[in-house]
């Protein structure tokens, strides 16, 4: 956090950390719990996801890239998100990351690719497996981006554009947004202990933060403009994840196929302001939503953090105006419960800050 103690702690602004435990190198993988894997792996091979492999309980999930699996479902009575891997440098690391509360002892991971692991719960309760050691696997084979003529370019002469009509290839998981009761905590958690670097930060009209894009720091080494999104919200839950598609025609042939096989859409296709992708987001058949993206921006570490007004009309460049079902929450009795625990409890949660959020975005 900002080392100032004047401004109350809400309106204290995320800030990268001095000395970090870590720095984590990369987000390898996200956990899910479903009721059916069939449908899951329904959804997500129309997605562009390849099962990669399976066995009764759990279901492993790749991209092109040569990760083992990006996504793994375990099978469990009610749909719900667990959490999601970092990626370490070295063994040393996850020495340094037994010695957090509730940390586990280093052990052998027994998922695809192997490797040594450290599990931790952040401070909303999402699950962390600080992973290292990891195999690699084979990486899949794709289509190269299409050739663009452009108005002072025109590489494609006597060839013209024909992409196949088949699920996007997705190369990689880019990031995951998370929604929690507990922001400043949970931001100054990733910042310490795994060096997360926030990239830019939305504020409300009394200039207290509301949402954290978060990259990683590798130093002069480019990485994405986000790694882990951070949004206040009433109760630590999933908003949605991303994954890289080679080009804006693989972005379109996704909406065209998800729609043509009956998938229900969220949102798209536009550009964001913060981050610049072009996306598309989709729902899977619990109505997590998930995001095929492509021609993100890059920073390196030296690059410092944007402060800007949070609003709907602050989300895209171009496109379609971001629907209000976007950011509805799903008001069940227990979120009901929950949202009345939190307000009690939550340094971060204030009436004043839900009117000022139903305001915005309702």
């Amino acid at each position: 956090m900002n080392d100032s103690a004047a401004p109350r702690l809400s309106t204290l602004q995320p800030a990268r950390h001095p000395t970090p435990s870590v720095k984590a190198q990369r987000l390898t993988h996200l956990i899910f719990e479903r009721p059916d894997l069939d449908e899951a792996a329904h959804f997500l091979s129309d997605f562009g996801l390849s099962v990669s492999h399976r066995d009764t309980d759990t279901l492993y999930l790749r991209a092109a890239d040569p990760s083992p699996y990006c996504y793994r479902i375990h099978r469990a009575a009610q749909a719900r998100f667990l959490g999601y891997g970092l990626e370490v440098g070295r063994l040393g690391d996850l020495d340094h990351l037994t010695q957090l509360q509730g940390a586990s002892a280093i052990e052998r991971i027994e998922h695809p690719g192997g490797g040594k692991q450290v599990r931790l719960l952040d401070p909303s309760g999402f699950i962390v497996e600080a992973i290292c050691g990891q195999s690699s696997s084979v990486p899949l084979p794709h289509r190269a981006a299409l050739s663009l003529n452009l108005a002072d370019k025109q590489p494609r002469i006597n060839r013209a554009q024909r992409p196949p009509i088949t699920p996007p290839e997705i190369l990689r998981l880019g990031h995951v947004v998370i929604e929690v009761a507990d922001y400043q905590a949970t931001c100054a958690w990733y910042t310490q202990h795994f060096g997360l670097i926030p990239s830019d930060i939305q504020v409300l009209p009394d200039g207290s933060p509301i949402v954290t894009f978060m990259r990683l720091d590798r130093g002069e080494i480019p990485t994405d403009h986000h790694t882990l999104a951070i949004a206040q919200g009433f109760t630590a839950t999933y908003s949605h994840s991303a994954y890289e598609v080679v080009d804006a025609d693989a972005l379109g042939m996704g909406q065209r196929v998800l729609r043509e096989r009956g998938w229900k859409h969220s949102w798209g296709i536009g550009r964001h302001i913060l981050g610049s992708q072009i996306f598309d987001y989709w729902q899977d058949p619990w109505a997590d939503k998930h995001e095929h993206y492509c021609d993100g921006d890059l920073f390196t570490a030296t690059q410092p953090t944007g402060i800007h007004p949070v609003s709907r009309e602050a989300m895209a460049q171009w496109g379609q105006r971001m629907p209000k079902s976007f950011t509805q929450p799903k008001l069940t009795l227990g979120n009901l419960r929950m949202l009345m625990r939190n307000l009690r409890r939550s340094p971060d949660l204030t009436l004043r800050k839900l009117m000022a959020l139903a305001r915005l975005f309702g």
